[in-house]
């Protein structure tokens, strides 16, 4: 017999979503992502603050983090639809909230949520009751990955059109997978039409970030890390033509520069972006 599904929630997606949220009420203005949505997804309850890892100073690396890579894949989004990319992938969906709170950019393109099927189940119930619904250009692209489901196989057969640029980002997921279930998302990603790029974070390993001064507060033991060099050459053995780094400390001074709050990302997560 199957496995039965859990209809609900990944608790790493709701505590993404609410540090997300939190952002707007704790930290300084300007705020570097403006999102409730997610908040009111979950749905958690009028004390969801007094939880241990709501703390203002606390997590106030990783929410730092969590709003700074948000923001960092919008700005790319939003510079790729200018350009004409009409396909947006989102791998590992979550709770994220971007054809909610931007309708009138998302509706420019055609964009594609891939996640587990219960999680994913839970949101389509919850985007209904809420009002949203799911629009036509808003494809929620269900994988078993525990059952080794192809999510390229998946995302064609929801619409994605395999020869028409796109940008794919995957965020706080690379961390989860082995190295092996990496490269292939990195094969996979690297067979979109020349003119794709993909915004891919990756977790240092704590060593080398201690070795620079900054000792890391990875509060689990993840699956996977890479040194940025091994990343770049990881997504260029993949088939990507051109691939940067960008460090924690260049997301700091892009958005954290001159904050009197002094908020910054903990140093430790890190930004793949490569093009085909």
């Amino acid at each position: 017999m199957p496995t039965p599904r859990t209809v609900a929630p990944e608790s790493t997606a709701v505590r993404v979503a609410l540090w997300r949220a939190i952002h707007l009420q704790v930290d300084e203005a300007p705020h570097i992502i403006e999102d409730e949505v997610g908040l009111e997804l979950v749905g958690p309850g009028e004390n969801w603050r007094r939880r241990p890892d709501m703390g203002k100073n606390g997590t106030s690396g990783f929410r730092a983090g969590v709003v700074a890579r948000a923001r960092y894949v919008e700005d790319l989004v939003t510079e790729r639809i200018a350009d004409g990319v009409a396909q947006y992938v989102i791998l590992g969906a979550g709770l994220d909230t971007f054809a909610q709170r931007r309708p009138e950019l998302a509706a420019k393109t055609r964009v594609f949520e891939i996640d587990q099927y219960g999680p994913q189940e839970w949101k389509r119930r919850r985007l209904h009751e809420l009002g949203y619904g799911v629009p036509d250009w808003l494809r929620l692209v269900p994988v078993d990955f525990e059952a080794d489901e192809d999510w390229w196989e998946r995302l064609v057969e929801a619409g994605f059109d395999p020869d028409r640029p796109a940008v794919l980002a995957s965020t706080g997921v690379s961390m989860y997978l082995t190295e092996d279930a990496v490269a292939d998302t990195l094969a996979k990603a690297a067979k979109t039409a020349p003119g794709s790029t993909l915004a891919m974070t990756f977790l240092l390993p704590p060593e080398t970030v201690a070795a620079g001064g900054d000792e890391p507060r990875h509060p689990i033991r993840f699956r996977s890390y890479f040194t940025p060099d091994d990343m770049l050459q990881l997504a260029r053995d993949s088939g990507f033509r051109d691939v940067q780094h960008l460090s924690t400390a260049d997301l700091t001074n892009r958005y954290f520069a001159n904050r009197p709050d002094g908020l910054r990302p903990q140093v430790g997560e890190s930004f793949l972006l490569a093009t085909t």
